[in-house]
């Protein structure tokens, strides 16, 4: 009996070493795959809160006191330019034209007859000089009448579309008042703000003759069907919120978009010649990036990284990594600090290939 149990546990030894040699031994042959930082063109594409705005919107204001005898248009109306909208009741300054009509005439007549004598030498040349004074400011009072009554008719300055009206027919308006604003929507200025970093990254990026073309998500969701180019950056940041703005000019031909509406601004930025690694091969430690690098002995080490841009399944190196380093691609967890690896390389370009991209 005491056979048979020193033959089993003979048995049951041999057979843990055996399985403990095996694990060691297919521990030993793990082999991690490896890969580079690849150099590259590709993008970035950002969305920022934007104003959208008319090319032109402007206040139509009354430029005479007086009765609002007429109106000639209705709200939301489009309007061509040097169209007729709004009549100031006329008759008082049509008065005032009247009598500086009248008062020119009387002066032009009086000036004549004294140029008459003065060729006869019965009046001075002082005299002539004198009536030709008076008929020069008589027909300056006209002048200025005649802009008086042409004040009570307000015209459309360019084409545009009426906003809500200010004033009701028969109103007394004061000089200044509001009457109402009217939109040129044929294009629309959209502005956006951008933070620093970002614009830093926008002017190193893009050529100084280039326009970059960005498109337009309407606040229902949907984009709009016409893209716009970046045209002007704002002077100045604004020091409360470290931003500057940014105005894409987009066409409007149909008007569906309108002055004062909001929406996201879609910009995609070129990056060129960046370093680019998969996510994956990173890993973060307090707001810090890192990933292993695989020494020329296969010793890996951990090594902060500073990231420049993010894109869907990559991220583009700042600093931290050349082209010729070697980085753990999968494992990250499996491994420790200084420790000596086998791996398989893979190459950076079917690495990246393999990725769900949207990179040129």
């Amino acid at each position: 009996m005491k056979k048979i149990l020193i033959l089993i546990s003979v048995g049951a030894l041999v057979c843990f070493t055996s399985c403990e040699s095996h694990k060691e031994e297919a521990k030993e042959e793990t082999k991690f795959l490896v890969t580079s930082p690849i150099r590259m063109d590709t993008s970035i594409t950002k969305d920022y809160v934007c104003q959208i705005r008319s090319i032109q919107h402007i206040e139509m204001r009354a430029l005479e006191k007086g009765y609002l005898q007429e109106i000639f248009v209705d709200e939301g109306q489009s309007v061509k330019k040097g169209k007729l909208m709004f009549q100031i009741m006329p008759m008082l300054y049509k008065a005032e034209m009247q009598k500086a009509q009248a008062e020119a005439n009387f002066v032009e007549i009086e000036y004549q007859n004294t140029a008459k004598l003065a060729e006869s030498n019965i009046v001075a040349p002082n005299e002539l000089a004198l009536a030709k004074a008076k008929l020069e400011k008589a027909r300056a009072e006209l002048a200025l009448a005649q802009v008086h009554l042409g004040f009570t008719e307000i015209r459309a300055p360019f084409d545009g579309i009426m906003d809500r009206f200010h004033v009701r027919l028969g109103s007394l308006v004061d000089e200044g008042d509001l009457l109402t604003t009217l939109s040129d929507n044929s294009k629309m200025w959209v502005y956006f703000n951008v933070p620093e970093a970002e614009y830093l990254e926008y002017e190193s990026n893009v050529k100084s003759k280039d326009k970059i073309q960005v498109n337009l998500m309407m606040a229902n969701g949907r984009k709009f069907k016409h893209s716009g180019v970046v045209e002007t950056i704002e002077a100045e940041f604004n020091n409360e919120t470290g931003n500057i703005a940014f105005r894409a000019t987009f066409p409007n031909p149909n008007g569906l978009l309108r002055h004062g509406e909001t929406g996201n601004v879609i910009m995609t930025i070129p990056l060129n010649d960046v370093l680019v690694i998969p996510q994956k091969s990173t890993f973060e430690i307090l707001d810090k990036r890192y990933v292993f690098v695989v020494d020329k002995d296969n010793i890996i080490r951990s090594r902060a990284i500073t990231i420049a841009a993010e894109m869907p399944h990559i991220y583009a190196v700042q600093s931290g990594l050349e082209a010729t380093d070697k980085i753990l691609l999968e494992g990250l967890r499996l491994v420790r600090e200084k420790e000596k690896i086998k791996y398989v390389f893979k190459d950076p370009k079917e690495v990246i290939s393999h990725l769900e991209l949207y990179a040129e």
